[in-house]
């Protein structure tokens, strides 16, 4: 694919009213689409990543990666809900129009607001941020191009920002901030 096509996000948040952490990536990729679920594409790393967090299996079908999210109090959703796009780049992401999160914040108690790599935390505090005022926590990219995070250093930096957001001590709306290095 050498062509841009105008696209509109196609799939809802994941939320509850128990959500305490909302991931956002940036827009989904095309496996995503396909699947029509967050992080669809076999080699990204994002389902294996939360599944060693919280000591699981590997949640396969998209029903059972809704049940998962939401069973760990984890809202997840995107920050771009149309924009420009050649297949799955999101270095090629032009025209973007933000997703409303308020559908999340008004349902949910989220703690901490978390981005999925560079590009979603750069569009989030380009065209979120300044309408809600809550800084993200950058984490590194689950992303397989994100060669220099190896599984285990996803695992141990998103299970810290994770891990203090459920806990019972974290404030809701307080930002966490992350030691992530070059996501």
């Amino acid at each position: 694919m050498s062509e841009y096509a105008h696209l509109l996000h196609p799939i809802p948040p994941t939320c509850d009213a128990a959500s305490q952490v909302l991931i956002l990536g940036s827009f989904p990729s095309v496996k995503s689409r396909e699947m029509g679920y967050f992080y669809g594409h076999p080699q990204n790393r994002f389902w294996k990543i939360l599944a060693a967090i919280f000591g699981e299996n590997v949640p396969m079908t998209v029903d059972g990666r809704h049940a998962f999210l939401l069973s760990h109090h984890i809202a997840a959703w995107d920050v771009i809900a149309s924009c420009d796009i050649i297949g799955s780049s999101d270095a090629s992401i032009k025209n973007a129009v933000p997703n409303d999160l308020s559908v999340i914040l008004e349902t949910a108690p989220i703690r901490v607001i978390c981005t999925n790599g560079k590009k979603s935390h750069a569009l989030y505090q380009k065209y979120l941020e300044p309408r809600i005022g809550i800084p993200a926590v950058c984490l590194p990219s689950s992303s397989p191009a994100n060669a220099a995070w190896t599984l285990e250093r996803l695992v141990e930096e998103w299970g810290r920002v994770i891990r203090q957001a459920v806990s019972r001590h974290a404030a809701p709306g307080v930002p966490i901030p992350s030691q992530a290095a070059s996501p």
